[in-house]
């Protein structure tokens, strides 16, 4: 079997021809000096192919100590935005440019300058899903483990404009008991599809399931009111980043968990702790920006050197001091 054998059908790849392109992309990558990262939310396949796969912030960081000097990010945009701005003497590629972010697109660089205007002196606290303007026109970025950390570093006496994500928003207000926290009302559309009445029923049918939710979810309220309530086992219900999930995955001794974040997570999970059942709370789940990532696209990224990500220096320099300011607060912990 060899490479030019191989159609655009990958979904119905055998596997000969599934094996005849993992082994083309790694000779590539090596060819081209260039380093794989996969984000937890792609396809099983991109995932077992990369040489390193985590969440958008590790991998960022990750990708900027690393010795090659092309980046190829298996992502969405602003994760590839991100790695740039923290390599910037790096070539970053992305299999597909158009490869966006529903949460990122919910602010733009001209929204949060109005926001700002109509709060002076308010310190701007945006999460890493956001573009690179955004980042450069931010205090301080978080990610969804550290976020609670970041907001108390923050004398208590000052407004907060916090972006985009409005039940990360939710979530850090009610951790910190801060009452000059302003949210913004943006979401992750997969995040916030995974509803209170999923997440209900999926308890209901599973009462000795463990339970696995992302901030960003829409059912996040219901999970800890579930839990405060007595419905769910405190010790059993974990609100965690996609990082933190791994962790827990790997310590749990749990016949079943029920994950709440997009579905491409189950796969490292499963990695991690073969012996436990995971299971989403909405199977439905699938980012149609992550699964824009193809095996094919990610072959034409490595042979012709395409999507290629840049960003303004002058933007780049502003939206880096946002993230070392995060990092100065110690360990970010993991990204989304």
């Amino acid at each position: 079997m060899t490479i030019t054998d191989l159609g655009t059908d990958w979904e119905n790849w055998t596997e000969a021809e599934h094996q005849a392109w993992a082994a083309e992309v790694r000779r590539l990558a090596e060819e081209k000096d260039a380093v794989i990262l996969a984000h937890n939310y792609q396809l099983p396949w991109i995932q077992d192919v990369a040489h390193h796969v985590g969440d958008s912030l590790a991998l960022s960081r990750l990708a900027a100590t690393a010795p090659q000097s092309t980046i190829v990010f298996a992502g969405v945009h602003f994760m590839a935005e991100t790695a740039k701005i923290l390599s910037p003497e790096k070539t970053v590629l992305i299999p597909d440019e158009n490869a966006g972010c529903s949460l990122a697109d919910t602010i733009n660089a001209e929204q949060l300058q109005a926001w700002k205007d109509e709060h002076p002196g308010a310190v701007v606290v945006s999460y890493v899903n956001t573009t690179a303007a955004v980042k450069a026109l931010t205090d301080v970025c978080c990610t969804s483990s550290n976020a609670v950390d970041v907001i108390r570093s923050i004398p208590e006496d000052t407004d907060i404009l916090f972006c985009p994500d409005q039940f990360l928003g939710a979530h850090v207000r009610r951790e910190t008991g801060r009452k000059n926290i302003h949210v913004w009302l943006g979401e992750c559309h997969v995040h916030a599809d995974i509803s209170p009445s999923d997440l209900e029923q999926q308890v209901r049918d599973n009462p000795d399931a463990e339970l696995f939710v992302h901030p960003e979810c829409g059912c996040t309220t219901s999970a800890l009111w579930m839990a405060s309530s007595g419905e769910i086992p405190k010790d059993r219900t974990h609100i965690l980043s996609t990082g933190g999930m791994l962790d827990e995955a790997k310590k749990t001794r749990s016949n079943k968990v029920l994950v709440a974040t997009e579905i491409g997570m189950l796969h490292q999970l499963r990695k991690a702790n073969p012996r436990t059942d995971f299971q989403a709370v909405n199977p439905q789940a699938s980012c149609r920006y992550m699964r824009m990532i193809t095996p094919p696209k990610l072959l034409r990224s490595l042979t012709h050197g395409t999507d290629v990500v840049d960003v303004d220096p002058e933007t780049a320099a502003k939206a880096r001091q946002s993230v070392e300011r995060m990092i100065a607060l110690g360990n970010p912990g993991s990204g989304e």
